[in-house]
């Protein structure tokens, strides 16, 4: 009943997530759904502008703190009605929110971490031990797995919380970026179009620049796979050179 108890949070925001996946509500930030809607939401934002710009915050706190999928719909809807440099502020606030909730939730369901830990943490598990700042930078920065999984991951590994918060806002932040500047460059352009989409708008400068941003970041773990396979391996047929053993085979 106790371990019941202490999950109970977690499993919350798991259902919760499920229920706003389930329902639809995501489908309505999807690009398309925005071009149709832009004068409407604009409008909105014009009428009550402390109160969109609190309901996006809300909402990107809810979707980090399920882990949901689709939140970089929520941000790129942020950049297409706030802007870049608005649509980052807010988005960052929600996610460092949302990160903090589905953190403290995982550490209190975990307890001490004493029970077997799953695959992907005991693959992170001795790097983190060896360099704790480091490599909690590098899990955030580097999109090795989806940002609520790292999340629960460092929620075992109990991460300090500093470190965490840290990690997660600067992290968070630079990916959060490019998304929102997505989300923009659709918005400028179709202001330039008056409103007429086309597939001649996702070539614009802007968007093209941002989608490559995060595809370099997709790629850059299997660089560093690559890169430090071939480090371990060379250190390897050093050290059986200087033992006067012949090299490994490949």
């Amino acid at each position: 009943m106790s371990r019941l108890r202490a999950a109970l949070p977690l499993l919350l925001l798991v259902l919760a997530g499920v229920v706003l996946f389930l329902s639809g509500a995501l489908d309505q930030l999807h690009p398309e759904q925005l071009v149709q809607h832009q004068d409407q939401l604009r409008a909105q934002v014009t009428d009550s502008p402390w109160l969109s710009r609190i309901a996006f915050i809300g909402v990107l706190t809810l979707a980090m703190s399920t882990g949901v999928p689709g939140t970089v719909l929520i941000i790129m809807a942020g950049g297409f009605v706030f802007g870049t440099l608005e649509g980052t502020a807010y988005a960052s606030v929600g996610l460092t929110l949302g990160t903090l909730i589905l953190y403290l939730a995982s550490r209190y369901a975990f307890g001490n971490g004493g029970r077997h830990p799953p695959a992907l943490i005991e693959r992170i598990h001795h790097g983190f031990e060896q360099h704790p700042v480091a490599y909690t930078l590098f899990l955030r920065f580097v999109p090795v797995a989806p940002f609520g999984l790292i999340t629960v991951c460092l929620a075992w590994l109990r991460c300090p919380l500093w470190l965490f918060l840290g990690a997660s806002w600067l992290g968070g932040t630079v990916s959060l970026v490019f998304e929102t500047s997505i989300g923009a460059g659709l918005g400028e352009a179709l202001a330039r179009t008056h409103g007429r989409f086309d597939s001649s708008i996702l070539l614009q400068p802007k968007i093209l620049l941002s989608l490559g941003c995060i595809a370099l970041l997709a790629l850059l773990p299997l660089v560093l796979e690559r890169v430090l396979r071939g480090r371990l391996r060379r250190a390897s047929s050093a050290s059986r050179q200087a033992s006067g053993l012949p090299p490994q085979a490949d």
